[in-house]
């Protein structure tokens, strides 16, 4: 790029044993540790040099360069000032900052596209937090390779992203592999990528993923920077992590503009959306310059967003159940309600059970609707349980779930018990 532009320019890699002085290179580029060693065995001085810029500048690998480097000027270049280091500061290298267009005024101006993010809310309290500040490796695949969130992850994607091309991120190797068997045994045409493909092996895959209009990728940690692909249509978070960089670098994965993609979409599973905001909503980005401790103090806890989540159903699926009314029922209040009069907890159960089987059977015409209706119903069932689990106090997270498979399956043998005198007898015994 640098050569299209004009300047005459060198790159240091393994391969520089030397450097003729004086040349007539304008710049010079290398990778951190190439430039350190290179440096450290006297190949190179940068007394020449009047600006050092470098990029992805939250990272502190760079911080042993500059040692090097105490007389000219250094330009740190990210789109997010917010040291991947908890404990250093940018504050502590840098004297000052310089604030670029935020991403909604590049929307607003074309240069970016313009993100719609869907939501499905994960429970995340059994995931822990590493010496690196984020999710470790080890608590996000237990969770996320379950077949739960892998059914999760496949209906997401079949509700918004079939035939649009996609990138799935994952915390672990084991979470990609396992999403990547899942789609294929679905019939979709997927690959898998991360740091152990040789060279090659990156570049065929990459290749493909450029070239096919409804490609699925899914990856781990390669491709969140130093990867441009314009034609990505839906990016899919399945994963969560505590680190903002991280957030704006899968998100941004999506947001390259073409003549006719004004618009992408982005498929949160972890939580992201309630610990960051959207994508494109205003950061105080000198704030967190001078005091990013506050910032991160003040992100949610997983337990907080957990304690504070509200399912709303959406209207596209409200509408699937307009023959009915009431749709929705205050577990809190039922709770309360069914206590005071003396009757056991279990009750509350069993109104939210019979509210469902209505809603299943008012709206069908035939046991395979309504049992298809039901399944619709997983992420506001699952709510429900939750909500009545916490008013009971003490539930442990296996109890929970057990609550929540047993739901499901009564909510189903119920329905088509029910069908016999709602639809005739029609196929019930093959739906069984």
């Amino acid at each position: 790029m640098l050569q299209e532009f004009g300047v005459n320019n060198m790159v240091i890699n393994s391969a520089v044993k030397e450097l003729p002085v004086p040349n007539d290179f304008m710049c010079y580029v290398a990778m951190v540790e190439t430039l350190n060693n290179r440096l450290r065995d006297k190949i190179l001085n940068l007394d020449t040099i009047g600006l050092m810029i470098v990029d992805e500048a939250h990272y502190n690998s760079f911080g042993k360069l500059f040692r090097f480097y105490e007389k000219g000027v250094v330009l740190g270049v990210t789109a997010t000032p917010l040291s991947s280091n908890i404990n250093i500061r940018m504050k502590d290298t840098y004297d000052e900052l310089i604030v670029g267009e935020s991403i909604s005024s590049l929307i607003d101006s074309g240069f970016l596209a313009r993100a719609v993010t869907y939501h499905h809310h994960v429970g995340l309290t059994s995931l822990k937090v590493g010496r690196s500040g984020d999710y470790t490796v080890s608590s996000s695949e237990r969770l996320y390779n379950n077949h739960a969130m892998q059914d999760k992850l496949l209906a997401a994607y079949k509700e918004k992203c079939v035939g649009q091309k996609t990138l799935i991120f994952n915390n672990g190797i084991a979470t990609s592999q396992y999403v990547y068997a899942t789609f294929q045994e679905a019939g979709f045409d997927i690959k898998h990528l991360d740091h152990t493909h040789t060279t090659k092996e990156r570049k065929d895959i990459l290749q493909w993923f450029r070239e096919k209009k409804d490609a699925i990728l899914t990856s781990v940690s390669i491709l969140t920077t130093g990867f441009d692909e314009p034609t990505v249509e839906c990016i899919i978070l399945n994963r969560a992590t505590k680190s903002l960089t991280l957030y704006f670098q899968m998100i941004g994965r999506g947001s390259r503009v073409l003549p006719d993609k004004k618009e992408f979409k982005v498929i949160d599973l972890g939580n992201n959306l309630h610990r960051f905001g959207l994508w494109d909503e205003p950061v105080n980005w000198p704030s967190i310059f001078e005091t990013p401790e506050l910032y991160l103090d003040g992100i949610p806890s997983d337990e907080f967003i957990e304690i504070n989540y509200r399912y709303e159903m959406p209207e596209e699926l409200s509408r699937k159940f307009a023959k009915s009314d009431p749709i929705h029922m205050d577990i809190p209040e039922t709770h309360r309600q069914v206590m005071s009069s003396g009757q056991r907890p279990k009750v509350v159960i069993d109104l939210s059970l019979a509210q469902h089987v209505r809603m299943c059977m008012e709206n069908s015409s035939s046991v395979e609707e309504a049992l298809h209706l039901a399944d619709l119903l997983k992420d506001e069932f699952e709510y429900r349980i939750r909500m009545y689990a916490r008013c009971l106090s003490k539930t442990s997270e296996s109890y929970v779930k057990w609550l929540q498979d047993e739901y499901k399956r009564t909510l189903k043998v119920t329905i088509i018990r029910d069908s016999h005198h709602a639809f005739g007898n029609g196929n019930t015994e093959e739906s069984v």
